[in-house]
C-alpha cells in the first residue's frame, strides 16, 4: 500500500511536501531566511522526505525545489555543534564515532550527512528533478547533483568556494562527471560562478527557462515522465547510474572524500578549525557566508 504522506506540521520544520499532480511529489527546502543553508536537521528531514517518496508506489517523480530567491547557500556556517544535532536522529548509514575527537569524529559526521546522504539520494528508484533558482553554492551542489535532471532558471548560478577555505572541494565530489575535468578544475581553483547558460552548455543542466516559468516547466516535464511505466523508469535510471559507476565514479568519490578529510585535519592542526581562515577573507567566501546567514 502507498505510504500516507504526513502533514508538514506533524513532521517537518525545514522542508515542505505537497503533491502538485498525480504520481508527482514535491519536496521544498524552506529556510529562505538562511538562503536554505543546510544544517543536520534539514538534511535528516530531507532524507525522511525522500524515504516517504521512494516508498510510495503511487509516486513516479520527485521534484526538489526551494523557497526564496536562492536554492541553497550550502552548509550552514552557523552550526556550532553538528554532533549534538546528529544525536537527535537515528543514523542512516553504518558509520559511527560522531562524538570521537579529531579527524575520526569529523569524518564520521561527513560520512553520514554529506557524502552518505548524497549517494543515497542519487540511487533513489524514482526519477528526481531539481528545480533551481538563484545561487547554488558548495553544499548546495550536493543537493542538486544527485538528482537525475536539473531545470534551472536563467538567474541560476553555481559555485564551489571550498578551495578558498582551504578544502579540496565539496564532500560529494561529482564535479568531473557534471562539467568535465578541465572546467571542474577551473570551477574549483577560481571559485567563480558558472551561469545557468554555461551549465547547460556543459551538460550539467538539462534546461534553462525564465524564472517565472520555472515551476510550471518543471511540473510539465515531471508530468511527461510520470506517463511512463514506473518499472522502466527505475531500471533505466539504474542502467545510466551503473554506466557512471563502471567508469570508476565510486572509487574516485571515495578517494576525493579522503582528501577532503585530509584538508580538514591539516586545517585543524595549522589553524585550529576545519577551514583555513586566510581564505575566508576573500570576496567570494564572504558572499557565500552572507548567503548562509552570516
Amino acid at each position: 500500500m502507498p505510504t500516507k504522506l504526513p502533514t508538514v506540521s506533524e513532521s517537518f520544520e525545514t522542508i515542505l511536501m505537497d503533491r502538485p499532480l498525480p504520481a508527482i511529489i514535491r519536496i521544498t527546502l524552506n529556510r529562505p531566511d538562511a538562503r536554505n543553508a543546510q544544517d543536520p536537521k534539514m538534511l535528516y528531514e530531507l532524507n525522511d522526505a525522500f524515504n516517504i517518496s521512494a516508498r510510495d508506489d503511487s509516486i513516479k517523480v520527485i521534484i526538489l525545489a526551494a523557497n526564496g530567491p536562492h536554492f541553497s547557500a550550502g552548509h550552514d556556517l552557523r552550526t556550532k555543534d553538528p554532533v549534538a544535532q546528529l544525536n537527535e536522529f537515528e543514523p542512516v548509514g553504518t558509520w559511527c564515532g560522531f562524538s570521537c575527537k579529531g579527524a575520526e569524529g569529523k569524518m564520521a559526521v561527513e560520512k553520514e550527512i554529506y557524502i552518505g546522504f548524497s549517494e543515497r539520494w542519487r540511487n533513489i528508484p524514482k526519477i528526481t528533478i531539481a528545480q533551481v533558482q538563484g545561487k547554488v553554492i558548495a553544499g548546495g551542489l550536493m543537493l542538486i547533483w544527485p538528482c537525475d535532471l536539473i531545470i534551472a532558471a536563467e538567474n541560476a548560478q553555481f559555485a564551489d568556494s571550498t578551495v578558498s577555505m582551504g578544502v579540496c572541494g565539496a564532500e560529494f565530489f561529482n564535479h568531473v562527471w557534471e562539467i568535465g575535468a578541465r572546467k571542474a578544475k577551473e570551477m574549483l581553483v577560481t571559485a567563480d560562478y558558472i551561469s545557468a547558460q554555461d551549465a547547460f552548455r556543459l551538460g550539467m543542466v538539462n534546461q534553462v527557462v525564465k524564472l517565472e516559468e520555472l515551476e510550471q516547466f518543471t511540473l510539465a516535464m515531471a508530468q511527461n515522465i510520470a506517463k511512463k511505466p514506473s518499472f522502466a523508469l527505475k531500471l533505466v535510471k539504474e542502467a545510466v547510474n551503473n554506466c557512471q559507476d563502471a567508469q570508476g565514479r565510486v572509487i574516485a568519490m571515495q578517494s576525493s572524500f579522503a582528501l577532503h578529510q585530509l584538508s580538514h585535519a591539516h586545517n585543524m592542526d595549522q589553524h585550529g578549525m576545519p577551514v583555513d581562515p586566510s581564505g575566508i577573507i576573500s570576496d567570494k567566501v564572504r558572499a557565500a557566508s552572507r548567503f548562509a546567514g552570516k
